[in-house]
């Protein structure tokens, strides 16, 4: 794919030089002269630019790009580099960053964003995790409020132990999409046994959630 971050601070080098090595193209958009640093991400291309300003976009060829990833540090330019991007060039999906969790609300479809990343919910969700065996965590927001990336941890003496995953009544708006048992990802068939401690992905809307935790026994 080709990527386009805007913002080349820490946090868009991470996500840049984590993409080259999955052997991406990548893009990398920074107004602060300070910030580029070309060896810091030798692979990627860099453009010194206002990814704020439409014609700066177009010069740097934003329309080629799959995935838009609005990584400053600041939220005003992260839902605006979100808008352009999907309303001017059509990018089939856009990522942003939030940094004030105040501002997560506005960090949906009315702003082209697609999926938003807030630290402090991942970082608390990863805690839940690690921690709430059986209870149901949310891990992502799709298109605000209208798709999760939830997960659920079966407990050892779960009573689904041996079962198929054709044996789960899910809801409508429901899908489970991996688990992950033991350091392995497992895409799942229908006649897959599901085993204690297997941890279950699933994607829902959020109206449903609850009666995925019914249909496990939580």
């Amino acid at each position: 794919m080709r990527v386009a971050i805007a913002g080349a601070g820490a946090v868009g080098r991470s996500i840049a030089l984590e993409l080259v090595e999955n052997k991406h193209e990548v893009m990398l958009i920074e107004r602060d002269l300070a910030n580029i640093d070309p060896e810091s991400v030798e692979r990627a291309e860099w453009v010194h630019a206002d990814a704020c300003e439409l014609a700066s976009l177009e010069d740097a060829g934003m329309e080629s790009c799959d995935v838009v990833i609005a990584a400053t540090g600041d939220d005003k330019v992260n839902l605006v580099v979100s808008l352009l991007a999907k309303t001017e060039f059509a990018v089939r999906r856009v990522v942003a960053r939030v940094n004030d969790p105040r501002n997560e609300w506005l960090f949906g479809e009315n702003w082209g964003v697609d999926v938003a990343v807030s630290t402090p919910r991942l970082l608390a969700a990863l805690v839940e995790e690690a921690v709430a065996v059986g209870d149901l965590v949310r891990l992502l927001t799709f298109r605000q409020g209208q798709a999760n990336l939830v997960e659920v941890t079966l407990t050892h003496d779960t009573p689904l132990a041996g079962k198929p995953v054709r044996a789960l009544q899910l809801p409508a708006d429901s899908a489970l999409v991996v688990i992950l048992r033991g350091g392995r990802v497992i895409v799942p068939q229908a006649d897959d046994a599901l085993e204690g401690g297997d941890e279950l992905l699933f994607v829902a809307t959020s109206a449903v959630e609850e009666d995925i935790r019914a249909a496990l026994g939580y």
